[in-house]
């Protein structure tokens, strides 16, 4: 299938860098987004003065020119921000993919940093904050007076439904997060590096809002992800083998808000991932039977079932029979969030998820998966969101 995009399949990943994750990080959010793109550029083999494009979230702190006068960046001729939270993390890669690819900027570097668990938690949603008169805030008049306040009431909601609609349990959910932590157990990067949890561990956590227990949520975290782009040509001589960028793609659904979209006739999907998706599997010519293994966005463990569904890897309403044969788990059929996930290695916006799709294409996850050519990332759910494809460079291979 001829490609929509012109720089899939023409542009790289050359490099990924990480501070450590952590609950108190002791420094500045600048710092730790400094520290994270001189470890991606170090990786990548890249001098910071062959920089010449930026690419982060709209809700970063820190601003390009801040980061690229205290690595000695110089000029930029490309820069850039992607709205609505977590939804932002691959668009970050397509945005730096369309500059490298079109020759406005040689390299990019993308990158998201906060001290999410010692600063602003984000998952205190809207409550404790002086209301202001935008539109975005606006919506949420709608839902704030009935105690729908934070991410974990939001998503909560979109759950009760998912459970009633489709016959899963709650237990369903748990096997996502039993299988991430898993994953982060034997990864010496995550912060919960050695903490397994059984089923009934999940079982047996308190309830956030019904029916999301506390081992349903994402953790927080502070902490920093930067990720390298540049020409697949470019990449092929620096120091890392490249993952190639074989599709990007951002997508919003019909009736779309911010994590409250209550007003569709089905709340069981997640329309804005099917968006995604569409334009991942005709950009790439790839669909989900030539992925040997995923990262899914999992903020809140109901999500990734969706998500699932969205992508093609089951029909609508049977994740949990997809998720119940162990198939998230290394040795079955779709091994996913490798790296432990937002529930078990860190919250970075899903960024730190684009950089364990990269390190499954190289070959060096903690917990890599055995003969991995493409594996498709996702960004946050339940709002305007985005993807990936990335995989090997058969050039090279």
């Amino acid at each position: 299938m001829s490609r929509r995009h012109g720089f899939a399949g023409t542009t790289a990943i050359a490099g990924i860098g990480a501070t450590e994750f952590s609950k108190d990080s002791g420094r500045s959010e600048l710092r730790l987004a400094v520290e994270a793109v001189a470890a991606a550029l170090a990786d990548a083999g890249i001098a910071p003065e062959e920089v010449d494009g930026l690419v982060t979230f709209s809700a970063d702190t820190n601003p390009e020119i801040e980061v690229a006068r205290s690595l000695g960046i110089g000029e930029l001729t490309f820069f850039s921000r992607i709205h609505y939270g977590g939804g932002a993390a691959c668009a970050t890669v397509q945005q730096a993919a369309m500059a490298v690819s079109t020759g406005v900027a040689d390299v990019v570097v993308c990158y998201r940093a906060f001290n999410e668990r010692s600063g602003n938690r984000f998952g205190t949603g809207v409550q404790g904050r002086a209301p202001m008169p935008t539109a975005e805030n606006s919506q949420f008049a709608w839902y704030a007076p009935h105690g729908l306040l934070t991410p974990a009431s939001w998503v909560a909601m979109f759950a009760q439904r998912y459970l009633h609609a489709t016959g899963a349990t709650t237990e369903d959910f748990g096997r996502v997060a039993v299988a991430d932590r898993a994953h982060a157990a034997t990864n010496p990067a995550a912060w919960f590096h050695g903490r397994p949890i059984t089923l009934e561990d999940h079982q047996a956590s308190r309830w956030i809002v019904e029916p999301l227990r506390l081992l349903d949520c994402c953790q927080e975290t502070d902490g920093a992800q930067a990720i390298v782009v540049t020409t697949l040509e470019r990449a092929r001589d620096l120091r890392q083998p490249p993952v190639v960028v074989e599709a990007a793609a951002q997508g919003s659904g019909d009736l779309q808000d911010m994590m409250t979209s209550y007003y569709r006739e089905d709340l069981t999907g997640l329309p804005e991932m099917g968006v995604v998706a569409r334009q991942l599997w005709e950009t790439s010519g790839l669909g989900p039977a030539d992925m040997q293994a995923a990262v899914l966005y999992d903020h809140f463990t109901p999500f990734v079932l969706c998500q699932l569904e969205e992508l093609g890897f089951c029909a609508k309403g049977e994740a949990k029979e997809f998720v119940r044969e162990g198939n998230l788990e290394l040795g079955g059929k779709l091994p996913t969030n490798t790296h432990g996930g937002q529930l078990g290695e860190a919250y970075l916006h899903g960024m730190n998820g684009i950089a364990e799709g990269a390190r499954l294409v190289r070959g060096t996850s903690v917990n890599q998966v055995a003969g991995t050519e493409h594996v498709v990332v996702t960004a946050g759910t339940g709002v305007p969101t985005s993807g990936l494809v990335l995989g090997v460079d058969r050039a090279s291979a």
